[in-house]
């Protein structure tokens, strides 16, 4: 059995625990959290099971990785602290753990990564002799490995599209949904997410893997956006009230170019409320889901929805990055100390786990 830790208990890092839990291969060992109120509490409980799995949360990330787990499941976010969750992850790294997060998107394509983010992640693997594999949903699964599989069905390759497609209503995060992606924010203030180069910052790293795995060219990567304001004032579940006249829809894409035409597509189509930008491209129920269409012949369309938490989306989501995340463990405990990508860590099967639960 493999001691792995799971570090952060958030909307990842509970997905986190149920899924080492669940792989026949790993131990969870220790949690740590950064909330003083979880300190002490079950991993179990933390992670909405129905039973106590004898684990208890902490806060001494310190003596943790002075026990040396040989995993380490960093779900701590990255998206509004990135030097905090470098500096996490690179300490996991150098204490000799294989790391697996979703917190870091310029470390997903690392080959393409600026060097203040790839530099401290290989000096901590020289040091300790750990790994990193940094990967997600979208940017993730979702325009990597799954289109690229769908790709190889095909006779001819016209161009393809990524496409994700969410009410973020159904995402309880409001740091991101209102900062980052600025839902109900003012029309005047562009978001975060949109700035320019940001996109491709967070999602180019996909493309330049797509078109490696592709054996093309890209003569550049281009990007695109539009935004919509609410019509009306409306009220979410998780995270309250959005007012009429500020951004309520978002739509962009990061546009990879090969011999001038736009071939390798990551489109976003993000809503705080259905009847926000109601022409454009619409999730089959509502809710969300990721889609990938081969345009070439034959046209290839597949749509995945996923859910978690009681039907959430956003929960579903999350829970697939983590299997992947989680699966790839004792793959990467085998392989060379390194930073690795999702094109160099296979996809494979839930071996061991159809039908039946760890003892």
């Amino acid at each position: 059995m493999i001691p792995t830790v799971v570090w952060g208990t958030g909307n990842v890092g509970r997905a986190a625990i149920r899924a080492v839990e669940a792989h026949p291969a790993l131990v969870l060992t220790a949690v740590i959290v950064h909330n003083p109120g979880k300190v002490g509490r079950d991993a179990g409980e933390l992670a909405g099971l129905d039973r106590r799995l004898g684990v208890a949360a902490s806060d001494d990330a310190a003596a943790v990785l002075a026990a040396r787990p040989a995993a380490v499941v960093y779900a701590a976010s990255g998206d509004v602290r990135p030097d905090d969750a470098l500096t996490d992850i690179t300490r996991a790294i150098a204490a000799g753990a294989v790391v697996v997060s979703p917190a870091l998107y310029p470390l997903y394509d690392h080959r393409g990564a600026p060097p203040e983010f790839r530099d401290p992640v290989l000096a901590a693997v020289a040091e300790g002799g750990g790994s990193l594999f940094a990967s997600g949903v979208d940017p993730g699964w979702g325009n990597d490995v799954l289109p690229l599989l769908l790709s190889g069905l095909g006779s001819t390759v016209d161009a393809i599209r990524c496409q994700e497609i969410f009410d973020y209503s159904t995402y309880d995060q409001p740091d991101s949904v209102r900062h980052l992606v600025g839902m109900g924010q003012p029309m005047d203030q562009e978001p975060m997410m949109l700035v320019p180069s940001v996109p491709t910052m967070v999602w180019g790293g996909q493309i330049r893997m797509m078109a490696r795995a592709l054996g093309v060219e890209l003569d550049e990567i281009r990007e695109t956006s539009e935004r919509r304001a609410l019509d009306t004032t409306v009220t979410t579940r998780t995270m309250g009230e959005f007012e009429a006249g500020t951004q309520g829809a978002i739509r962009f894409e990061v546009q990879g170019i090969v011999e001038g035409e736009p071939r390798i597509v990551i489109e976003h189509v993000t809503r705080i409320h259905p009847s926000c930008a109601p022409d454009w491209p619409t999730p089959p129920d509502g809710s969300g889901a990721h889609r990938v269409v081969i345009e070439g012949r034959p046209r290839i369309e597949v749509t995945v929805e996923c859910s978690d938490e009681d039907d959430n989306r956003s929960a579903g989501g999350n829970a697939t990055a983590v299997g992947r995340l989680v699966g790839a463990i004792d793959w990467l405990v085998e392989a060379e100390p390194g930073l690795y990508d999702a094109l160099d860590v296979p996809l494979r099967p839930a071996v061991g786990k159809l039908g039946r639960k760890k003892p």
